[in-house]
């Protein structure tokens, strides 16, 4: 098994070779055929998140141990399965769900295993798809991908998945009549406009600094996208939402963006954060209650959340998000550009790079 590992926080990837792993019990082992490449990985690599004020969230406070394996958007082909594994055949073709909980504790329990407080993410905690294999605990976390091109399957295990639950959470009847702000179009941005547009209700506006980006939000289906730097930013998103902001989904988690997303909303608005930026920003506390407005945070999703995303994919005509398709002795050039903005939607590691498309 050949792996590209983070052997030391900030330094280059590593190429390592170690024994193919064989699956014990309900275990399935994957032969890996894409694996997106994700900003989460970049802070993985670099070791940690800024809390703002100086602080600093350690990747090893988080319990993550190196050598590591990156990469949480995976398919791969299932090669072998544990004595007790069911419901697989070999051959087949898997996305995998990897926001793995501990599967005891009374938030794993009640479905959300993605907040497990002993979580065994792959890529994170567990060794993941930067990787020619994959260990995958149970079959329960896989899903059958049909003829879809694996590197078009990859993201919807992160990308798709945050887009699909922070918009679970904004009020229906909001979702229905008002366009939703989209802040930041990398690929969970991309992705939360191409999942808007199928979801009903009015076309998204986008908040994005890099013109080819915004570019790619319009072309994914928004009515508008905004450079945030210009004088006039705010009272053109609100102008471009009717005059009146009613939910954001803040893609990128920087102190800057949840304040222009706080800042934008009309009395009773909801922002939702999934970016992971970093940074803080001031709240006058008694605002707040007074404009009626909410700040949820959404982190990743479930399982079941997954399952009800990829039945609609599989039953809907999506546009995919741009994809540029990679080897996996790559993956460290592709962090590399990633962090440095050099990436419109998804980059994508596969076995052998594909065209880009």
């Amino acid at each position: 098994m050949i792996s590209q590992a983070v052997t030391a926080f900030g330094a280059p990837l590593q190429r390592i070779e170690t024994a193919t792993p064989q699956p014990q019990g309900q275990e399935v082992l994957l032969r890996t055929l894409a694996a997106g490449v994700c900003h989460s990985d970049v802070h993985i690599w670099q070791g940690g998140y800024d809390l703002g004020h100086g602080k600093r969230l350690e990747m090893g406070q988080r319990g993550v141990s190196l050598p590591l394996t990156p990469g949480h958007e995976i398919v791969g082909e299932v090669v072998a399965l544990g004595a007790e594994a069911q419901g697989l055949r070999l051959g087949q073709k898997v996305l995998v769900y990897p926001w793995i909980g501990c599967g005891s504790c009374g938030v794993c329990q009640r479905g959300r295993e993605n907040l497990c407080l002993q979580p065994r993410f792959l890529g994170v905690f567990r060794q993941g798809g930067y990787s020619s294999h994959v260990m995958v605990p149970h079959g329960r976390y896989l899903i059958d991908i049909g003829d879809m091109a694996p590197a078009q399957a990859a993201p919807y295990a992160c990308s798709g998945l945050t887009a699909y639950s922070a918009i679970g959470k904004i009020d229906a009847s909001v979702l229905a009549d008002e366009p939703v702000v989209v802040i930041g179009a990398g690929g969970v941005g991309l992705m939360a406009v191409t999942l808007l547009g199928q979801l009903g209700g009015r076309a998204p506006v986008v908040v994005e600094p890099d013109a080819s980006r915004r570019a790619a939000a319009i072309e994914a289906g928004a009515s508008a996208a905004i450079d945030p730097n210009a004088p006039d930013a705010q009272d053109a998103v609100k102008q471009a939402c009717g005059g009146a902001v009613w939910a954001v989904i803040d893609c990128v988690g920087a102190g800057s963006t949840v304040q222009l997303g706080l800042d934008l909303l009309t009395k009773g608005g909801q922002l939702v954060q999934v970016g992971l930026f970093g940074g803080d920003v001031t709240v006058s506390t008694p605002l707040v209650p007074m404009r009626g407005i909410s700040w949820v945070g959404s982190y990743i999703g479930n399982l079941a959340e997954l399952q009800a995303l990829w039945t609609m994919v599989a039953q809907k005509s999506f546009r995919p998000v741009p994809i540029s398709c990679r080897c996996f002795d790559e993956a460290g050039d592709a962090l590399n550009d990633l962090e440095h903005g050099k990436v419109v939607g998804r980059v994508i590691l596969t076995p052998e790079a594909l065209a880009s498309r």
